[in-house]
C-alpha cells in the first residue's frame, strides 16, 4: 500500500510513517521541514526504512520480500500547484494522513495570516489534490479539540485541586457546538468542516479526528505547544518550566501509539465511518492536571523542578476531556497506554536523545 503523510516529518507523522514502513508499505512524506526537529525526524525515518527493509529481507530468506519504501518531498502545503504535482506523482496512493499545518494557539495569535494559510488553505489544497486519486480508500485529518472553543456554556468547577466539568462526566461529545474562539481554532475549524463537507459533496472518504493532548517519543515540544513533552524536555535538560494560569487546568492525554491505532481502525472501517468526526483523546480515564505532570516528573527524577507561574494565555481552556464513546462504539477502539506508563516512555526517550535538545 502507498500512503501519503502531510507533516510526515513531524511528531505524529514520523511515528505513523515508521509504523507503515515496518509493515512494508510505501510512505510518501510531505513536509516543508520548517519546524525544529523535522530534519532529524526525517533522517531517523530514512534509517527506519533501511532497517525495515533489512529485517523483512532476512525474514523472507532473502527472496521475494516486500519492504518499506520511503519517499520524501519538501514542499509547503500553501503551494497549491506543488501539492497537486506531488499527489499526481503518487496517484496510486490509497491512504492520506493529513497532519501538516500550524499547531500552536499562541503562534496563531501572533501571526493569524500564516496560521490561516497553513491550516485552512493548506487543507483545501490537500483535499483538492486528493480528489484526483483514483485508488483513494481513506483521508484522515488531524483536527483539534480547540474547535470547541472556551465552552462558556459548560460549567467548570474545582474538585480536588483541579478543574472539572460540572455536568459532563464522560467529557465533551461530538454534539457540542463548535465555537472556534482563537485564530488557530478558526483555521483548524474551517479545515475540519471542509474535510467533512468534501465527504458530503464530493464523496471523498474523509474522517476528522478532533484530537486532544497527544504525546510520545519524537515530540520535540516547545513551551507554546506539546506541553507534556516540553515538561519532560525541560526537566531533563535543566530548562525553566513556566505554568501559565494556576496549573489546575486538566487535559485528557493520549499516547501516540493509541492515536495510530485509531487511525488504523478508521481506515479498516472507512465504509462505515466516512464523513464522520471523532473526538480522540485519553477520555476520562486518562486525565492530568498540568501540575500533576510536574509533580510526577519531580518524583521520577528525584529533584524539585521549581516551576514559575505566569498569566493565563489567550484561548486556554480550563479543562478539556473528550467523550470517546463514539470512537469506542464505531471504531472498536480504546486507549491502552496509561498516563504514567506513557510519560515514562517519553521521559526515557528524551533522556536517550539529549543531543536533539542541545543538551
Amino acid at each position: 500500500m502507498k500512503v501519503i503523510i502531510t507533516g510526515g516529518a513531524g511528531f505524529i507523522g514520523s511515528n505513523a510513517a515508521a509504523r507503515y514502513l515496518d509493515r512494508g508499505d510505501h510512505v510518501v512524506v510531505i513536509d516543508n521541514l520548517s519546524r525544529r526537529g523535522t530534519e532529524q525526524n526525517l533522517l531517523w525515518l530514512q534509517g527506519q526504512a533501511k532497517r525495515a527493509g533489512q529485517k523483512q529481507h532476512s525474514d523472507a530468506g532473502g527472496a521475494g520480500s516486500r519492504h518499506g519504501v520511503l519517499t520524501a518531498s519538501k514542499l509547503d502545503l500553501r503551494d497549491a500547484a506543488a501539492v497537486a504535482a506531488a499527489f499526481a506523482e503518487h496517484a496510486d496512493a490509497e491512504v492520506v494522513l493529513h497532519l501538516g499545518g500550524q499547531v500552536a494557539v499562541t503562534t496563531s495569535v501572533a501571526n493569524p495570516r500564516d496560521d490561516f494559510e497553513s491550516n485552512a488553505v493548506g487543507t483545501f489544497n490537500v483535499l483538492e489534490a486528493a480528489r484526483t486519486l483514483p485508488r483513494l480508500r481513506a483521508l484522515l485529518f488531524a483536527s483539534t479539540n480547540k474547535v470547541y472553543g472556551g465552552m462558556e456554556d459548560v460549567g467548570v468547577v474545582e474538585r480536588g485541586g483541579r478543574y472539572a466539568y460540572a455536568s459532563l462526566p464522560n467529557g465533551v461529545p461530538e454534539t457540542q457546538p463548535l465555537d472556534f474562539h482563537s485564530p488557530y481554532g478558526c483555521s483548524k475549524g474551517a479545515a475540519d468542516q471542509y474535510t467533512l463537507d468534501y465527504a458530503r459533496i464530493y464523496g471523498l472518504p474523509t474522517v476528522t479526528f478532533r484530537q486532544s493532548s497527544i504525546y510520545g517519543p519524537r515530540q520535540l515540544g516547545i513551551e507554546d505547544q506539546a506541553w507534556v513533552a516540553w515538561f519532560c524536555i525541560a526537566a531533563v535538560t535543566g530548562k525553566p518550566i513556566t505554568i501559565y494560569g494556576d496549573g489546575k487546568q486538566v487535559r485528557d492525554v493520549l499516547y501516540v501509539t493509541d492515536l495510530l491505532d485509531a487511525y488504523d481502525r478508521a481506515v479498516e472501517r472507512i465504509d462505515r465511518v466516512r464523513g464522520s468526526a471523532f473526538n480522540i483523546g485519553g477520555g476520562p480515564e486518562h486525565t492530568l492536571a498540568i501540575v500533576d505532570v510536574v509533580h510526577y516528573l519531580e518524583r521520577r527524577l528525584q529533584r524539585p523542578l521549581a516551576p514559575r507561574f505566569a498569566a493565563w494565555r489567550p484561548g486556554d481552556q480550563r479543562v478539556f476531556v473528550a467523550d470517546i464513546a463514539k470512537a469506542r462504539r464505531e471504531l472498536d477502539w480504546t486507549p491502552r497506554v496509561g498516563t504514567e506508563q506513557g510519560i515514562d516512555h517519553l521521559l526515557t526517550w528524551v533522556q536517550a536523545n539529549r543531543a536533539l535538545f542541545g543538551a
